[in-house]
């Protein structure tokens, strides 16, 4: 099989670079310190998938180079500098990466409250710059008893909460997009009504920036506000006015802002950087070393398994309009699909007849959302690049595969569960999984053997006979073949028989396989990579 071609357009953690060059499928190309306009005329032909930052516009210049590319990674949440629209008439998935940096925008958000109660800023400059030792002009207040208004309590607003009831804040909570058990369940009070949000002494932002939140926060809703609110925004520019805001803290109604981010950066001459009751970053919210590696890692796996036509995480221009779904509903299509793909892998290559995509609990309602990932997801491991979200549907009935959609009896144990049955010439095989948390994929059920494995990396499928040694011999035959066992789960039934799926680190060879069946136990043996 011929390699995938992933370009590195513009710098990412050293450790990201190493998962692309350690894949054997994988060719890289690091061209981070190539001039932009060889990038653009001679690398990017060669893309089949691409990782951006916001030094790499993807723009009409970059989009007419391309030749073959399919995805584009942008190593980050904003997608400022990316013309999603006409990638999406090229065919080009466009992803981002919108978890990694949370922890590190959490602490700057609680950073920057304490500055602005306390404004420490300003006392440290007055003592190390100017060398004036006056307690007296620095009389702050605590966060303890005030209440925090927190616009956007996804994971970064609800991060955010929980660190302010540390602080024994009063915290509320304002989305309306989300269950209100999310903010109760955390003792954080929940509303509707954005006008409850206007009464606190603190605001917060942390919502994404589209035309229902840019400037969120303007004059009237200033004006409805407390005397000597504080407002801090380490999200997007452009959420809170800037003209208004300027206005409130020039008057004193805002008695203190913290502002990480802007509508035009850099912002070296803004008028906020005139003003003493400002605390200013320069966009530092996922400048932490922690997010810079994270943010690396999960863009180097995003684009590997595009670049593999296994799952494209965070997709923001599928034809399904994931921004119109409940967030819990995101990662159950990511799981899908590669339930599929393993399915595919493991099940005796014949003809597909069908597909049965099965749900239960509050993720059936979205069945119809799965059945497309699903189907790729199936389809992928024999049609390749020629499957995509928008033939999947066409090409399955084309090739006379029956699609069904099939609501089960909650009854499982799990809050949701969604799986697929298989059906070839040959045989059957049904595979289940969940979710927990908010993003934690979990294999459940293969056939009848309940297990619990996470859906990445290459795993062996080895189906044997419950007799003692077996676990053993498995294990020697790997060492043999010098395969390291990074994660051993073990399934058993009523009938004497136990299915094994071994995680490895390396690939699965002929020999592995003819090896493996040489056991007495051995039922059958099979591989899946994700």
């Amino acid at each position: 099989m011929s390699k995938k071609t992933i370009v590195v357009c513009d710098h990412i953690h050293q450790d990201g670079l190493d998962i692309l060059a350690n894949d054997s499928e994988i060719e890289l190309i690091n061209a981070a310190d190539e001039p932009k306009d060889i990038l653009i005329s001679e690398i990017i032909p060669l893309a089949d998938v691409a990782i951006t930052r916001s030094s790499t516009d993807v723009d009409d210049a970059f989009l007419a180079a391309v030749k073959k590319m399919t995805a584009v990674v942008r190593a980050g949440v904003g997608v400022d500098n990316v013309d999603i629209p006409s990638a999406s008439k090229q065919g080009i998935v466009i992803m981002n990466v919108p978890t990694a940096n949370t922890i590190a925008a959490v602490e700057l958000t609680m950073t920057h409250m304490l500055s602005c109660v306390r404004k420490f800023p300003y006392a440290h400059n007055n003592l190390k710059i100017e060398r004036v030792w006056r307690r007296q002009d620095w009389y702050g207040t605590e966060l303890k008893d005030k209440k925090l208004g927190i616009i956007g309590f996804g994971n970064i607003g609800s991060r955010v909460g929980k660190r302010a009831k540390a602080f024994e804040m009063d915290v509320l909570a304002y989305d309306p997009y989300i269950d209100s058990a999310k903010a109760t369940d955390l003792d954080i009070e929940y509303s509707k009504n954005f006008e409850d949000i206007l009464d606190c002494d603190i605001i917060t932002i942390h919502t994404p920036k589209n035309p229902e939140t840019i400037g969120m926060i303007g004059t009237e809703e200033i004006a409805k506000m407390k005397d000597g609110v504080i407002l801090i925004n380490c999200a997007r520019g452009g959420l809170f006015d800037e003209d208004a805001l300027l206005e409130g803290l020039t008057s004193g109604k805002i008695g203190m802002a913290g502002i990480d981010v802007f509508n035009k950066e850099p912002a070296t001459n803004h008028p906020f950087l005139d003003l003493d009751n400002v605390t200013v970053t320069p966009h530092l919210g996922a400048n932490t070393k922690e997010s810079q590696k994270n943010i690396a890692i999960q863009a180097a796996e995003n684009a590997i398994a595009a670049a593999k036509g296994i799952s494209y995480p965070n997709a923001l221009n599928l034809p399904i309009k994931e921004n119109e779904l409940p967030k819990f509903v995101k990662p159950y299509l990511e799981l899908i699909q590669k339930i599929g793909h393993m399915s595919a892998q493991v099940s005796a290559k014949s003809a597909i007849k069908s597909i049965r995509i099965l749900a239960s609990g509050k993720i059936a309602e979205h069945l119809e959302s799965m059945k497309t990932f699903a189907t790729v997801g199936v389809l992928s491991e024999s049609l390749g690049d020629q499957i995509n979200y928008v033939n999947a549907e066409f090409v399955a009935k084309e090739r006379g595969i029956e699609l069904v959609t099939d609501e089960k009896p909650n009854n499982s144990g799990f809050t949701n569960k969604v799986g697929i049955k298989l059906t070839t010439a040959e045989g059957i095989i049904s595979i289940a999984g969940t979710v927990f948390d908010e993003n934690v994929q979990r294999i459940i059920e293969i056939d009848e053997y309940m297990l619990d494995i996470e859906p990445k990396g290459t795993m062996i499928f080895f189906r044997n006979t419950d007799t003692p040694g077996v676990i053993g011999d498995v294990g020697k035959i790997m060492a043999e073949h010098g395969l390291n066992i990074a994660d051993f789960r073990l399934g058993r039934d009523s009938k004497k028989q136990a299915l094994a799926v071994v995680h490895i680190d390396g690939e699965v060879s002929k020999e592995v396989i003819h090896d493996l069946q040489k056991l007495d136990a051995c039922i059958s043996v099979s591989y899946a990579t994700l």
